[in-house]
């Protein structure tokens, strides 16, 4: 699969088969996340790969309006970038998880990120401290997102070039009122 294909196919997927993923797969995706660019060459990212299923299940009450998708994924790759290196980690690592998400695709695995920055649990504890306290995270770690990674069990069409929104591309100069 090409890269425009694997764009073109890409979609969020919320529902997996209770299979594991093979670790060459594993490996390919850690390989994708590490050739992410960052603002400078800093890199300043961390990530934490998680397939033990109890781990996955106390990740996925990180939110209080958590998809109850994460506790089905067989691996959950946790985002977090250090506010130490720098000031643009939150769009370095955002960068890291699209990489996360098309390098699933390309694999044949369905993906889908869990936004966790500034979200919290049903306590009004934050999804940082909670997640920091189940993975062990220093404080200097910032989490960014989980990614759900699995065996599709479901199948989601292509969106269509009609359901595109080109209107939303300019040439040139902002051209709408």
């Amino acid at each position: 699969m090409d890269f425009f294909e694997v764009v073109e196919q890409r979609r969020s997927i919320r529902k997996y088969e209770g299979r594991p993923i093979e670790e060459e797969k594993v490996e390919k995706l850690v390989d994708a996340i590490l050739r992410a660019p960052s603002s400078r060459g800093s890199r300043p990212w961390e990530f934490v790969l998680v397939t033990d299923s109890d781990t996955i299940h106390k990740l996925a009450y990180a939110r209080s309006d958590q998809p109850s998708f994460l506790k089905d994924a067989a691996l959950a790759v946790v985002v977090c970038g250090d506010e130490r290196a720098s000031d643009i980690w939150m769009e370095n690592t955002s960068i890291a998880s699209t990489y996360v998400l098309l390098a699933a695709q390309a694999l044949g695995l369905g993906a889908c990120w869990i936004q966790m920055r500034k979200r919290k649990q049903p306590s009004g504890r934050s999804s940082e401290a909670y997640v920091q306290e189940i993975l062990g995270l220093p404080e200097h770690l910032r989490l960014q997102a989980i990614i759900a990674v699995g065996y599709p069990a479901e199948e989601k069409q292509p969106y269509r070039d009609e359901e595109l929104d080109f209107h939303k591309v300019h040439r040139e100069k902002y051209t709408r009122a």
